[in-house]
């Protein structure tokens, strides 16, 4: 199975990151966003993470928080995804790519995953044929950006404070569009 997040700031001590979660401290935010990334992902399925994986400069709690993750790791670099990061994360066995931005193809459809909200498509584009963004970053609790059935939020703040599978995301995708325009998908 494969699984996209967004945004999950490991370890980020700041109120306005955990708050809005539902969270009472940055402790109880990383210890919940571990529990419902495990139960949701095996060992054998792969996450896209896309972006803003952890936050700070502990670098022990980054190996040690890896490890205990389940699955394969896809990263999209975010902002706050450090040059120090990046070489911990090149060590870590779990991650098996480390990209800028991916383009992967799911059951016939295209998407362009990228920490940032990118407008690849428009209410114009044939939905058939056209590019599906799946991005992160914003910390919106919406799914879609500005309502644009194209431009999809992955990030944990969307999602429960946890991973979404691809195919949530691409049925959520089909029925906004179907919601959006008059022709069939």
């Amino acid at each position: 199975m494969l699984y996209l997040t967004s945004d999950l700031h490991f370890n980020h001590d700041r109120e306005f990151i955990w708050g809005p979660r539902g969270f009472k401290s940055c402790k109880e935010s990383n210890e919940t966003l571990i529990r419902n990334w495990n139960n949701i992902v095996t060992d054998e399925d792969t996450v896209i993470v896309d972006g803003d994986f952890f936050f700070g400069s502990d670098i022990e709690f980054v190996e040690n928080t890896l490890k205990i993750l389940k699955g394969k790791i896809i990263l999209i670099l975010g902002n706050h995804d450090t040059p120090a990061k990046i070489e911990v994360y090149k060590r870590c066995d779990k991650i098996i790519e480390i990209c800028l931005a991916k383009q992967i193809e799911y059951k016939g459809r295209k998407f362009y995953i990228s920490h940032y909200p990118t407008l690849t498509a428009d209410l114009n584009s044939n939905p058939k044929t056209c590019v599906f963004n799946l991005f992160g970053h914003t910390h919106s609790k919406q799914k879609f950006l500005e309502d644009r059935p194209y431009i999809y939020n992955v990030a944990v703040d969307a999602h429960n404070n946890g991973p979404v599978s691809m195919d949530e995301i691409y049925n959520d995708i089909m029925n906004e569009i179907k919601k959006c325009i008059s022709f069939l998908v």
